[in-house]
């Protein structure tokens, strides 16, 4: 019996699983505007998201953490942020709703079509930086060759090159703001408040 609804299947070696993150932090000389650190790639001239694919045996959030570590060089953790979900709480079994909730769950994945080679599945979370928020060198492999830098959130957003990291990175600048607001009491609760006006699907645009 066939599902009521199109599937696709791929198989080993014909897909890829990539993971990288929007790393955030409060800007040092004002704390309360908030900065995204960006990628530029020297050889191609390119503003991007830090991300790359996942080892064997590593889960996809970990992958984002030492992805965005290797390529920006700063020390980062996943940051919960009141987000749309359809992910359960661990231990509960309820049917399949959308919620909004606290969490770390992914804010966008992206998949792409790669003609002969298959499949691209990118899971994008939101970070921050932790501990001192000193950059670190040396982190980034040998073909690496990246400048990393913090910019403030809203230009950050426009000089990304590409239209998908764009999009991705104003929909996690959307959670972290709304989260902000919420936390301080200046915004409705997520049970009586829908984000859904914040939130643009980058589906079917171009992305790095």
């Amino acid at each position: 019996m066939d599902s009521p609804y199109p599937s696709s299947w791929y198989l080993a070696g014909e897909f890829v699983i990539s993971a990288g993150s929007v790393l955030f932090r409060k800007a040092p000389e004002d704390p309360g505007k908030l900065q995204i650190c960006l990628i530029f790639q020297r050889a191609k001239q390119e503003w991007l998201l830090p991300k790359g694919r996942k080892d064997c045996g590593e889960s996809v959030e970990l992958t984002a953490i030492r992805e965005t570590y290797e390529e920006t060089g700063y020390p980062c953790e996943l940051m919960p942020c009141f987000m749309p979900t359809r992910a359960p709480e661990v231990g509960v079994n309820v049917k399949d709703a959308y919620r909004e909730t606290r969490c770390t769950e992914p804010v966008t994945i992206m998949v792409r079509n790669q003609a002969e080679k298959g499949v691209k599945m990118t899971w994008w979370f939101i970070s921050t930086i932790k501990g001192d928020g000193k950059k670190v060198e040396g982190t980034q492999m040998g073909s690496e060759n990246f400048q990393s830098e913090f910019i403030d959130a809203d230009e950050a957003v426009k000089r990304l090159t590409f239209k998908g990291d764009q999009a991705v990175a104003a929909q996690a600048l959307a959670i972290v703001r709304r989260t902000t607001a919420l936390e301080s009491g200046t915004s409705q609760s997520p049970s009586t408040a829908s984000s859904s006006q914040l939130l643009t699907s980058p589906t079917g645009q171009k992305g790095q």
